[in-house]
């Protein structure tokens, strides 16, 4: 997996500052940037943040280029709907000599992994033969959620916290888990303040809105 942070709002910390600004001055537009210090920026992302208002944050956008994934990745991805999504389309480009992903659990079991990659041959063999007979577009319906895909998504910063909550939860897969974690390591290098309240519920505000699909983690940290 690669992902990185191809493209963002400039000083994304101060466009979001003085967006916050804007809601509580009566300031003229032009007089928003108007001696507003990095620490003063700082103060007022925290102050919003505390409470909950996050509107200002949606002024900041971020940019990844993402590859190194598999299909069922991507199809949870795109759930997370305020976004937007350019995707290598397997209607035109020809995967014949797809990459794939293997899971841990299979990666980690010879048997498992055996019968894995003979699959995925197979589907490769298969795939190669339809497109000599049929249109990509059609051949594809054989390939496997494993098919590796690559993608450029862009996020604001509000729904970059939705995903982070979600994602980084220990219930979320380990695929766009890992992925969220270098996501937030992108980010967190160029808007250190935005990012600095990012996890999921149990390690950031001590609850877990899972019930009684909880991995349990949250126990552990109340004690």
């Amino acid at each position: 997996m690669e992902v990185s942070l191809i493209s963002y709002t400039p000083e994304p910390e101060m466009t979001v500052a003085i967006a916050a600004r804007r809601c509580y001055s009566a300031l003229e537009s032009g007089e928003l940037a108007s001696g507003l210090s990095e620490e003063d920026a700082k103060k007022l992302i925290n102050t919003i943040l505390e409470a909950g208002h996050l509107s200002p944050c949606e002024h900041a956008s971020f940019t990844f280029a993402i590859e190194g994934v598999s299909r069922s990745l991507s199809h949870q991805l795109v759930r997370h709907r305020i976004a937007s999504y350019s995707q290598q389309s397997q209607r035109y480009v020809l995967e014949s000599g797809f990459k794939y992903v293997v899971p841990p659990t299979i990666a980690d079991n010879p048997k498992a992994r055996d019968l894995f990659e003979k699959q995925i041959e197979e589907i490769r063999e298969t795939y190669w033969k339809l497109t000599e007979i049929v249109p990509k577009e059609d051949a594809r319906y054989i390939l496997p959620n494993a098919c590796e895909t690559k993608l450029v998504m862009t996020m604001n910063c509000r729904s970059l916290y939705n995903f982070f909550e979600r994602r980084l939860c220990n219930r979320a897969q380990w695929e766009i888990r890992r992925l969220a974690q270098g996501m937030l390591e992108c980010v967190q290098q160029v808007a250190p303040n935005l990012f600095s309240w990012v996890g999921s519920p149990c390690e950031m505000r001590g609850y877990c809105p899972e019930g009684k699909m909880s991995c349990g983690k949250i126990n552990s940290i109340i004690r």
